[in-house]
């Protein structure tokens, strides 16, 4: 007697439907898939009880006649390819040709379709039960498709009772359809539950051009999530060098790889990884080398323990990823795939410096600076006066690591007309002004212009681009500035760090950092893998300022370390910098080795909770911090400013309607 024999074929297809349909939610993924690959405008999801006892998709598609419906039935068939040589190159959402057969083995199915472009009135309906077709028939239905799923592991006892209660199936369906929403903002998407509509978001006008992809993704963002939350554009494009073997021989040649999206301001962060929204050409996918890459890109923005949100993607050659390695396709696997974390966290960090990059056209004139005031001229009085027992001490240098630029002064923000608000302890004006009062311009034609019409919303300009006022400082750590939008708060401690540690970095960057030598070297033996390793890091090594020579075939001596570094075990300090370049990458910046270190040091260094700060000290760190890259945070993540508007404050003393 034969052991092996053939499964029947309903038998085939519910073990099939045990990998493709996890839950209702791989319901709504799979149907949804086939209404964006079908050229859907307008895709209507609806659910009850979770999506246990009906999933209803609604699309206006190309729609199927008659044959391709009952095809559409058939395990592994598909339009989606044709040869084996097309899962090299796959474009469209689903393509194994598994989902409906599968859907319908463990559900009672309803499909009602028609062709978008037939002249024949009619549709198809096929009812069909536990796999089995139990009618075929005519019916009048609009263009497209509409899947009727009911009964979800009806005849699956078994899998059934592992489904999680209505309120969890159903937070995971409206999960990935926000991901859809995202991913397609020039498609309209309505959510309804239970007869009452969840969401209906409208098609955002011209979400597929180029110019204003990044707007509709904002758009769609806002509507999903909130208006408040400030956001980043993304968009980033560099060619890759790649290199394949195909059945001509040796392929060899630039691949144009493009990231896009949004990004959540510094500041904005969770504590989860929930709200990273990764797609690769429109697919959303689950990988951790990019939710490492998106967090490395943000440098030393973040605090411990907190992840960014973000809305990105990446289009790349379908040749370069392979979306094929994952039963329900969440994950893919990329050619070159420390190439493209680099480049995910290249295009990141650029739109961080680019959002905090200061034009200096942009700024108002600026008085000269009390230090700078001739020998002639009285100076100014200070603008503000510290309540402290204690005399306040001359005006410090701050320990720098490079030589530092004469640093720029305040500006003072324009008061509005009659206003006279003066000091508490002194009857003086605040901000006491040597320059004339403004004239207004004689206008040639006394008839007043139109108004111009504005298109576009003004852009949010960051907050250290605007004038800022110093009043004072509580508790010798927090300094009170004022600007046209509110009140603002500086931590000098977390502001003194974020500016040495540039310096620092700078330095290291350009190759200039001091090395100190050890008493007695130090030999550090490694694995071969390791050893190797190393022999190709040697440059990045020697520019940080780690003094490393070869002693043997797996051996190297240690003479030297970074003058920063003050370690009880130089050996162990030099492997930690190992491990940190084997788990980054061989593409990571000299300069990101020693950070942790460097941090620690300038946190040493940098001014403390109630070390008194005179008025022009307050001035140079503010000018220093104007002239950081990354200003709005420490190096440890905390935030160097706190902003309160005008609308926050008249909120929370009752002066909001």
């Amino acid at each position: 007697m034969n052991r092996i024999r053939l499964l029947p074929e309903h038998v085939a297809n519910q073990i099939a439907a045990g990998e493709v349909v996890e839950r209702p939610a791989s319901v709504v993924k799979e149907l949804v898939e086939n209404a964006l690959d079908a050229q859907a405008t307008r895709i209507t999801v609806e659910i009850q009880a979770g999506g246990r006892s009906l999933i209803r998709v609604t699309d206006d598609g190309i729609g199927m006649n008659r044959d391709d419906a009952l095809l559409s039935l058939e395990r592994h068939a598909t339009s989606k390819i044709q040869k084996a040589e097309d899962l090299t190159s796959i474009s469209t959402m689903g393509f194994r040709g598994e989902a409906m057969p599968s859907i319908a083995s463990i559900s009672r199915m309803t499909i009602t379709t028609r062709e978008r472009d037939s002249e024949n009135p009619e549709g198809t309906q096929i009812i069909i039960n536990g796999g089995k077709i139990l009618e075929v028939k005519a019916a009048g239905c609009a263009p497209g498709t509409s899947l009727e799923v009911r009964q979800i592991f009806f005849n699956l006892p078994a899998r059934r009772k592992f489904l999680r209660s209505e309120e969890t199936e159903k937070t995971h369906i409206q999960h990935y359809l926000t991901l859809v929403a995202l991913a397609y903002p020039h498609i309209a998407c309505t959510f309804i539950q239970d007869g009452r509509v969840v969401w209906q978001l409208p098609a955002v006008a011209g979400a597929q051009s180029t110019e204003n992809r990044i707007r509709a993704v904002e758009e769609r963002f806002a509507s999903l999530y909130s208006r408040d939350i400030p956001l980043i554009p993304v968009d980033f494009t560099t060619h890759i060098q790649d290199r394949f073997v195909d059945e001509d021989g040796i392929v060899e040649g630039p691949e144009s790889v493009s990231i896009w999206g949004v990004i959540g301001a510094p500041g904005v962060s969770r504590s989860t990884r929930d709200d990273q929204h990764l797609f690769v050409n429109r697919r959303p996918i689950e990988n951790r080398g990019l939710n490492f890459a998106l967090v490395e890109g943000y440098h030393t923005m973040l605090m411990k323990g907190r992840f960014p949100l973000c809305c990105l993607f990446l289009e790349i050659n379908p040749a370069l990823v392979d979306v094929n390695i994952h039963p329900a396709k969440r994950e893919v696997k990329f050619r070159q795939e420390q190439t493209i974390r680099r480049v995910v966290t290249e295009a990141v960090r650029k739109a961080l410096l680019k959002h905090h990059n200061r034009q200096s056209a942009s700024r108002p004139p600026t008085p000269p600076q009390p230090n700078q005031t001739p020998a002639t001229q009285k100076p100014a009085p200070a603008s503000f006066a510290l309540k402290n027992p204690e005399p306040l001490p001359e005006t410090r240098q701050f320990p720098n690591f490079v030589p530092q630029p004469s640093a720029k002064p305040l500006t003072n923000w324009p008061r509005p007309v009659g206003d006279d608000v003066r000091s508490p302890s002194s009857n003086a004006p605040l901000e006491p002004s040597t320059a004339p009062p403004p004239t207004e311009p004689a206008s040639p034609d006394p008839t007043p212009l139109p108004p111009r019409i504005q298109l576009d919303p003004p852009k949010p300009v960051p907050l250290l681009e605007v004038p800022l006022r110093i009043l004072g400082v509580i508790g010798r750590l927090y300094v009170i500035l004022e600007s046209d939008r509110g009140l603002v708060l500086l931590d000098q401690h977390a502001a003194h760090e974020r500016i040495l540690f540039e310096q620092m970095l700078n330095r290291v960057e350009q190759g200039d950092a001091p090395s100190q030598r050890l008493l007695l070297p130090e030999t550090v033996e490694l694995s071969p893998r390791d050893a190797n390793f190393l022999r190709q890091q040697m440059p990045v090594l020697t520019k940080l300022g780690v003094g490393l020579s070869e002693f043997g075939d797996r051996t190297f001596l240690l003479d030297a370390l970074p003058a920063f570094v003050k370690v009880s075990s130089p050996k162990k300090f030099v492997l930690e910098i190992i491990d940190g370049l084997k788990s980054a990458g061989n593409e990571v910046n000299s300069w990101r080795l020693g950070e942790d270190v460097v941090a620690k040091t300038v946190c040493r260094h940098a001014v403390k909770a109630n070390d008194p700060l005179a008025q022009p000290e307050l001035e140079h760190l503010l000018a220093d911090l104007r002239r950081c890259a990354m200003p709005y945070t420490c190096p440890h993540g905390r935030p160097t400013l706190i902003e309160m508007n005008f609308r926050e404050l008249e909120k929370k003393f009752g002066r909001t309607g």
